[in-house]
């Protein structure tokens, strides 16, 4: 399993990022994405996941402002996130887990190199 990441980047608060992550190595149908950020000092947060069946998952904090979506013919997996918070700013990652999906990070076993994200004005 192999999950590339990127689209981070730095952006001013309101405006727009959309992450991408390119999975390789397994069957899509088979696993669920997620994607996580963290910040130095605290613990990695789950902050959506897109099951295999279409289902997904939005922390609270993003709800209405985030979409999670998958091209299947590409591998890849996107986070667009819109209206943008200096408070989104972390390192964003995807990670392969279980098909129904989960918001849990010890449920992913693999993941993807990080992309910063950064919202300041």
């Amino acid at each position: 399993v192999q999950l590339q990441a990127s689209g981070g980047g730095l952006v001013q608060p309101g405006g727009s990022l959309r992450l991408s992550c390119v999975a390789s190595g397994f069957t899509l149908e088979n696993f669920a994405i997620g994607w996580f950020r963290q910040v130095p000092g605290k613990e990695r947060e789950g902050v959506s996941c897109l099951s295999s069946g279409g289902r997904t998952y939005y922390v609270d904090s993003v709800k209405g402002r985030f979409t999670i979506s998958r091209d299947n013919a590409k591998r890849t997996y996107y986070l667009q996130m819109n209206s943008l918070k200096p408070e989104d700013t972390a390192v964003y990652y995807c990670a392969a887990g279980p098909r129904y999906g989960s918001s849990r990070t010890a449920d992913f076993g693999s993941w993807g190199q990080g992309t910063q994200v950064t919202v300041s004005s």
